[in-house]
């Protein structure tokens, strides 16, 4: 049972992770311009991302890793966008 609502919160977090920056992704995707967000942001964002996901792989911690995989993606996507049109 204990290890079900690991399971569950791991996924949970994950879900809402992703979540969280597809509103951005999509808006971005659409306008095809990230003008209004900050290049610092994304840039520490990625970097947080990527040694969350190191951690993750460390320690064991698939739902730390999947979550910080998935937004780095996002979060690329957006930077990329950033950087080709703004």
């Amino acid at each position: 049972m204990e290890q079900m609502v690991v399971t569950i919160l791991g996924i949970s977090a994950t879900g809402l992770a992703v979540l969280s920056l597809l509103p951005q992704a999509v808006r971005t995707w659409r306008t095809r311009s990230a003008r209004d967000i900050s290049l610092g942001w994304l840039v520490i964002a990625l970097i947080s991302m990527v040694l969350w996901v190191a951690y993750g792989l460390l320690v064991g911690a698939p739902a730390v890793v999947w979550a910080n995989v998935l937004t780095f993606l996002q979060a690329g996507f957006i930077l990329a966008i950033k950087l080709k049109t703004d």
